[in-house]
């Protein structure tokens, strides 16, 4: 499996990066993001992601795995 990018700034994402944007945005999307971009195109702080990754990982979301 191929590396993904951030579609806005190139950077190479982590797994939990990528769980975020299918969780967030569409399971099938094409379009993942870092978490810092990610807080950009949701108006939140890099914080409020942080802790909703930690919060489906607890509730055991299997793209977190």
């Amino acid at each position: 499996m191929r590396k993904k990018l951030c579609c806005e700034c190139g950077k190479k994402l982590t797994k939990d990066e990528v769980a975020l944007a299918q969780k967030l945005i569409d399971v099938d999307t094409e379009e993942f993001y870092c978490i810092q971009c990610m807080a950009e195109y949701f108006g939140c702080e890099v914080d409020d992601l942080k802790i909703k990754i930690s919060e489906f990982k607890e509730q055991g979301c299997t793209l977190f795995l």
